[in-house]
């Protein structure tokens, strides 16, 4: 298996002014990128390789593992500090170091990918600055709904609708495809002159995302990727996604609130090492949410190098498992109250040792 290099992963920067943001290139509608991988430094001097036809370089197998430990939102009592103290962050480098060592001599059945560097950036939200979610809209809190958490919540299960698309393979969505979860982490560009292709290793999506100026499509044509059209500033992509559905939601594995078919993502990618891959998306969806964010982290080479394997509709019995348990459910409650036992509906969610967490919801 092939391990990933180490260049950031004992970095100690005194006094770095923890709140400081190092930024690259401009965009009308959304943040400069926040190249959270130097870890609150100076930039680090690296030249992107170019393809055979002048582009800059972004092809690999790349994987968001490393941002293990770092949360989506903020802790309050961090404030405005995008990076870790020193003292925190050699705590985080130790917790990364126990986790290579309990991942590469684990034994089980089940396969939970882990970091191998330690970044000191304190949240994936990077806008606003304080590193929280932003508030949503009125008209969005009439939109939850009991299929935003899928098998991760309580149901009802009665038809395909009371689940996530995760749930039935279809897709994570942009956002929940990249965001690190226990496994799945892969994303696998490859360009061409006028075009990037990027594939996500779980449920295994594949975007093409066009950079030869052609125009989105009519907004009448909807996609659960949307229509994604991109530009070069410098070494920089920059990509704007529109026509979404509102089919998907922004959160780990594409669960959570749904948004609004209104929303537009603005993408940016820049290599900024050999093994350093910055990625920063912008929402902007004032439908749902009170105001725009954006979140950035470093990605890194994906360990072994390739995307494994995701064959979900062909082994997917999460669905018809879960519906023909509460069918089995119904059944016996009626036999129960026919024999005098009125008794509440079990619960679908029941603790099990060892189980990984289910994550947390997504606003």
């Amino acid at each position: 298996m092939t391990k990933r290099g180490l260049p950031f992963f004992f970095l100690s920067i005194a006094g770095l002014g923890v709140g400081s943001l190092s930024v690259s290139g401009q965009s009308q509608s959304a943040p400069p990128l926040v190249i959270t991988a130097y870890n609150g430094g100076a930039a680090i001097p690296y030249t992107v390789p170019k393809t055979p036809w002048g582009d800059p370089d972004l092809q690999g197998v790349w994987s968001s593992d490393d941002t293990s430990g770092i949360p989506r939102e903020r802790p309050k009592d961090l404030g405005n500090n995008l990076y870790l103290s020193d003292e925190a962050f050699a705590a985080r480098v130790k917790q990364v170091e126990q986790g290579v060592k309990r991942g590469e001599t684990d034994i089980g059945s089940f396969r939970n990918d882990f970091a191998r560097r330690a970044f000191r950036q304190t949240s994936i939200i990077v806008d606003p600055p304080d590193g929280s979610m932003p508030a949503v809209t009125a008209e969005a809190q009439k939109r939850r709904a009991t299929r935003d958490r899928g098998t991760f919540g309580d149901g009802p299960f009665n038809t395909t609708e009371d689940f996530t698309l995760y749930d039935r393979c279809i897709t994570r969505g942009i956002v929940g495809s990249v965001l690190r979860v226990v496994y799945g982490n892969g994303n696998r560009i490859v360009q061409a002159p006028g075009m990037v292709a990027l594939s996500y290793e779980m449920i295994h999506d594949t975007r093409i995302i066009y950079t030869d100026g052609r125009p989105h499509v009519g907004q009448a044509i909807r996609q659960y990727l949307g229509d994604s059209r991109a530009r070069w500033e410098g070494d920089e992509l920059v990509v704007v996604t529109t026509n979404l559905t509102d089919k998907t939601s922004i959160g780990g594995n594409g669960n959570g609130l749904r948004h609004s078919d209104k929303m537009v993502i603005t993408e940016r990618f820049k290599r900024v090492a050999t093994d350093v891959l910055q990625y920063q998306f912008t929402v902007d969806d004032p439908v749902t949410y009170a105001r725009p964010f954006t979140m950035s982290m470093p990605l890194t080479p994906l360990d072994g190098g390739v995307l494994l394997p995701y064959d979900c509709h062909e082994g997917n019995r999460g669905l018809p498992n879960a519906l023909s348990a509460e069918r089995a459910e119904d059944r016996a409650i009626v036999e129960d109250r026919k024999n005098g036992i009125i008794r509440a509906r079990r619960a679908i969610q029941v603790p099990v040792p060892n189980r990984p967490a289910a994550p947390a919801e997504e606003n």
